[in-house]
């Protein structure tokens, strides 16, 4: 049973925009943290943004930084990633990841869960 589900993915021109969500459940709904990753072809996985669950204070990777916006849900108990002026090097499978600390929130091997990975193709 996957426990982190993301979707919302696609095709977009450059300056578009695009909203990711995630759904958790089982194991993965007892997080600390949430986070977004991406990985485009022949690169290695990149820290996007990450939240902390409680408080919702949020973190940035610099190439995002004042375009793409990290929220949480507790209702609904899903996360979501909203991508604004995409660029062409955006493109990328984009992950979701969950985690059960703090520490290490840009680190990809620090997490426990992770979602299957949604396509964003930013066409320019």
């Amino acid at each position: 049973q996957a426990e982190l589900v993301e979707s919302g993915g696609g095709l977009v021109q450059a300056g578009g925009s695009l909203r990711l969500s995630c759904a958790a459940s089982g194991r993965a709904a007892s997080r600390y943290a949430m986070g977004w990753f991406r990985q485009a072809p022949g690169k290695e996985r990149e820290f996007v943004a990450a939240i902390i669950w409680s408080v919702g204070t949020s973190y940035y990777a610099d190439s995002v930084k004042g375009r793409f916006t990290i929220s949480r849900n507790y209702a609904e108990n899903t996360e979501a990633l909203q991508m604004n002026s995409l660029k062409a090097e955006d493109t990328a499978v984009y992950y979701c990841a969950a985690k059960s600390s703090s520490v290490n929130l840009n680190r990809a091997d620090s997490y426990d869960f992770w979602g299957q990975g949604t396509q964003v193709t930013v066409s320019s």
